[in-house]
């Protein structure tokens, strides 16, 4: 079992950046166990995929929509995944999530792949 707190949402104009946290406290595991996934909701769409992290940190997969501009790393000293969010748009508003994944990373931009999920951080960002 895993419990995912995400923070570092909030309003920015466009052009700013962000860097989401999330938080992991492990139980069975450690934290070095999952593989870690960030996804986001946008008002009347479906959830998608952002980014994704092996559980060494050593390989990493980022959505078409955000490369170049998003980096996700973790700090498994830490327990935590970040996002670092620049050049943000007016598109990128959502909630964001934090998923984990216990075992190796397989389809990491599949929702299916994660067995755990955060209760998610509003981003807005003003055009």
């Amino acid at each position: 079992q895993v419990q995912l707190v995400e923070s570092g949402g909030g309003f920015v104009r466009a052009g700013g950046s962000l860097t989401l946290s999330c938080a992991a406290a492990v139980s069975d595991r450690p934290f070095e166990a999952y593989s870690m996934g960030w996804f986001r909701q946008a008002p009347g769409k479906e959830r998608e995929f952002v980014s994704g992290i092996s559980r060494s940190g050593r390989r990493t997969e980022v959505a078409d929509s955000v490369k170049g501009r998003f980096t996700i790393l973790r700090l498994n000293g830490k327990n935590t995944v970040y996002l670092q969010m620049n050049s943000l748009k007016a598109e990128d508003t959502a909630v964001y999530y934090c998923a984990a994944h216990v075992g190796i990373w397989q389809s990491p931009s599949s929702s299916q792949a994660y067995d755990f999920w955060g209760q998610g951080t509003q981003v807005t960002v003003s055009s």
